[in-house]
């Protein structure tokens, strides 16, 4: 009996060329994005050699897309959405509608029908999920301000886009093309259910899903072997992520998101993480061989016009409305400069829709062509694009000090002063999370006066709840740190997690305070040592302290005195710090 290979032929090919390439893209100091574009382009229709299936492996890269997805709401609580949607709700409208209208007219000036060319630049106008995940995780951006309006800017472009994908069989007649005789002719009908679906769908994971897959998941994860766990959590997500897509035509990639949103109010979401993370890595991959197997280098030579015209609005014409419509709102630099950068790309939902318009007769299949080819570019540069933009975000936040978030405008009295508070000797706290909050505990006990500065309004209101003084403001800027009053301050702990806006943080309070003692929080050895090279006098590395922890009950256990105790303790966290030093000089 003949065995069918292609699915295996096609997860071979993909994963063991993206190893390969990216490995060699690391050596040569590029992004390793770039050697997994490198390796589908070597396995696709278009270089000679073996090709692989490109539908499996497409199928394949939906799977990376689903789980990357659910991971992500496994981090982004519902009050996180809440947080981020003054900026996200008008940013990713405008953005959209502004990139939608330099394609339509670039189409047009081109000679192409207008009916084409407005769907030409709605596929120029939404950024991939997958590519502004990796970019942010990269980074360690997922949990900082900036990285959480990109999501929830994210969030918005897949909601309307799934409206713009029901829409087009509707109206392929009116742009040119050939109607669905199946689909339902009258538009409102159509739109009208297509918002009652994802608002229903929403609804069903906020009421019954938040009640049931905690506690399913809770008891398995209690009762049952490990691997039954790992099973049940990719149950669920492609479950739900398959039936929203199935029954309702929503973006399996949006009901994964959901789905982890709703389990990321429950005790178990880190565990779920913890599990979910590999396959979604390997899976993720597949997604950037699968678009390096639709580049057809000839499309360069053929159309190369069209290409450049729609990398040109990719880069700096989404680029630029997305700076426009943050700068609007007072947005801070750093994260305006990081979200822009973070969306200057396309590619899975714009090549949904470019082959809807193709078989819809709306598209020609040499458009459908440059889409293809102005997505993969697109990506290949982003790493870049982002580099650039993230340092010159960080570079332009040091010289403004206007830059204060429009949340700033509120009701309680202590977030609406603009002037220092009056507190001295105290405790300057950034971040009020989970790590924020026993820090807050500890300090109310000890009777140690402090402040919070977070960007949060949410936040802000639960901690002048507890009577205590809160700055609603970013941290990189001076002077939201004037306003905590700084100067007069014994120590500034920052709570958050470790990204790029910490190092800005602290680089602003040197700049004000050059002799005040800094203690961060870190997640990886890179930025453990890094802060340790750095003015900071205590780097905290969550992993660290727990295993040194684990080593001083066992050593007290065993009846090792307490002395020699702290001497092994302080010799192994030495040597760490040793090991990230030689990290960072390498």
């Amino acid at each position: 009996m003949p065995h069918e290979t292609s699915l295996i032929a096609a997860l071979t090919a993909g994963v063991g060329l993206a190893f390969i390439f990216g490995l060699v893209a690391v050596k040569l100091k590029l992004p390793p994005l770039l050697g997994y574009l490198v390796a589908g382009l070597a396995v696709g229709p278009f270089t000679p050699g073996f090709v692989a299936d490109g539908a499996v492996a497409f199928q394949l890269s939906e799977i990376g897309v689903t789980l990357l997805m659910f991971g992500v709401g496994l981090h982004f609580s519902l009050r996180d959405l809440n947080a981020v949607r003054k900026y996200a709700v008008p940013g990713a409208l405008i953005q959209m509608a502004i990139a939608t209208l330099l394609g339509l007219g670039a189409g047009m000036a081109l000679g192409i029908p207008w009916g084409a060319s407005l769907l030409f630049g709605l596929c120029l106008s939404v950024a991939s999920t997958v590519v502004l995940l990796r970019a942010l995780e990269s980074r360690g951006e997922t949990e900082s301000t900036g990285g959480r309006v990109a999501i929830g800017w994210l969030v918005m472009e897949d909601i309307l886009f799934i409206v713009a994908i029901v829409l087009l069989p509707v109206l392929a007649s009116q742009l040119g093309g050939k109607a669905d005789p199946n689909q339902n002719p009258n538009l409102g009908y159509v739109l009208v259910e297509t918002m009652l679906k994802i608002v229903g769908f929403g609804a069903l994971m906020l009421i019954a899903g938040r009640q049931l897959l905690p506690k399913l998941l809770g008891r398995v994860f209690r009762n049952g072997p490990r691997e039954l766990f790992t099973v049940g959590v990719v149950a669920v997500a492609l479950g739900i992520a398959f039936g929203a897509a199935k029954l309702l035509g929503i973006s399996p990639a949006l009901g994964a998101f959901l789905a982890g949103v709703v389990i990321s109010e429950s005790e178990l979401s880190h565990q779920t993480s913890a599990e979910i993370k590999p396959l979604s890595t390997v899976f993720a991959v597949l997604f950037f061989v699968s678009v390096g197997m639709l580049f057809d280098p000839s499309v360069l030579i053929k159309y190369p016009l069209q290409v450049a015209i729609g990398v040109l609005i990719v880069l700096f014409g989404k680029t630029l409305a997305a700076i426009a419509i943050l700068r609007l709102f007072k947005f801070p630099w750093p994260g305006t400069m990081l979200i822009a950068g973070s969306l200057a790309q396309i590619g899975e939902l714009s090549f949904i829709l470019a082959g809807l318009g193709l078989k819809y007769e709306v598209f020609s299949q040499g458009l459908m062509s440059v889409v293809l080819a102005v997505g993969v570019l697109s990506i290949a540069v982003n790493p870049l694009v982002l580099q650039v933009m993230s340092r010159q975000g960080q570079q332009w936040g040091k010289q403004s000090e206007t830059a204060v978030p429009d949340e700033s405008v509120a009701s309680e009295p202590a977030i609406l002063s603009q002037a220092p508070l009056e507190i001295k000797d105290h405790v300057v706290m950034v971040g009020y999370g989970r790590v924020g909050r026993i820090v807050e505990d500890c300090l109310i006990k000890a009777e140690i006066p402090y402040v919070v500065v977070d960007f949060d309004q949410e936040i802000a209101r639960q901690v002048t709840e507890h009577g205590a003084p809160v700055v609603l403001g970013d941290a990189t800027q001076k002077r939201d740190l004037r306003r905590a009053n700084i100067e007069a301050a014994r120590l500034l702990m920052i709570a958050t997690p470790a990204n790029s806006e910490t190092r800005a943080m602290i680089e602003t309070a040197r700049a004000l305070c050059p002799d005040l003692p800094i203690c961060v929080r870190t997640h990886s050895l890179a930025d453990y040592g890094l802060f340790n090279e750095s003015s900071v006098q205590r780097a905290v590395l969550g992993e660290l302290e727990t295993a040194l922890e684990m080593v001083s009950f066992a050593l007290a256990e065993v009846g090792v005195d307490e002395l020699s105790a702290d001497a092994i303790v302080d010799e192994a966290r030495h040597e760490v710090a040793q090991r990230a030093s030689r990290l960072q000089l390498d």
